[in-house]
């Protein structure tokens, strides 16, 4: 398959990359400076671009299978390159008539607000990241209205090490008590297996331990 990455350097979009490369897939890492991908295969194409630049996103996009977001602000707690990176990926996808969309966001946004503790809540997304946690649910809003084959992953919040696979996956709105984290590396490959896996489409999951 044919897959175009957004945000592709990031810490969990360059764990991707490489996991989508180990499955065999052609994979177009799209970022400002794909060079930072160290990765040597022949399969990987590194495309410099602005996702806030609608026709670098659309000559990304053209010829793609499916396309995967993981887009991210750094340390920025003000950009809204979530959701207006995702919009341009949205209106490619549209013109060249690519249908598979993956897009991670975060847990707590629109019905996943009450798997979150006290400290998420109020602290982190009531108050710190405010501005970001917005702009993932406006994120999530306009991928559910694209008309794509969509699927929103809800991450809780990253850790380092090795994908183990223990964590829980699709978790339901009625979920307490979590941890409230994953590592990376498991995320990327969820986000991988979404290429091949029909079972969230038009769905929003969530995965934490």
């Amino acid at each position: 398959m044919k897959v175009a990455v957004f945000g592709a350097t990031g810490t969990v979009g360059r764990l991707a990359v490489i996991e989508m490369l180990a499955e065999g897939h052609e994979v177009t890492a799209f970022a400002r400076d794909p060079q930072k991908l160290k990765e040597n295969d022949p399969r990987l194409t590194r495309f410099a671009g602005d996702a806030l630049h609608f026709e670098d996103v659309a000559a990304a996009i053209k010829g793609q299978d499916a396309v995967v977001v993981t887009l991210g602000a750094g340390t920025s707690r003000n950009s809204h390159v979530r959701s207006a990176g995702t919009m341009n990926v949205i209106r490619a996808m549209q013109r060249h008539g690519v249908r598979r969309l993956i897009c991670q966001s975060t847990l707590g946004t629109h019905e996943s607000w009450d798997n979150l503790n006290f400290f998420w809540k109020r602290i982190m997304f009531g108050a710190l990241l405010r501005p970001v946690f917005k702009d993932h649910e406006l994120q999530e809003q306009l991928v559910r209205a694209s008309g794509l084959d969509w699927t929103i992953v809800r991450p809780s919040a990253f850790t380092d090490g090795p994908g183990l696979g223990n964590f829980i996956e699709d978790v339901p709105t009625s979920a307490r008590r979590l941890t409230l984290k994953i590592t990376r590396a498991d995320v990327a490959s969820f986000l991988s297996r979404q290429l091949h896996d029909t079972v969230y489409i038009e769905r929003a999951v969530g995965l934490s331990s």
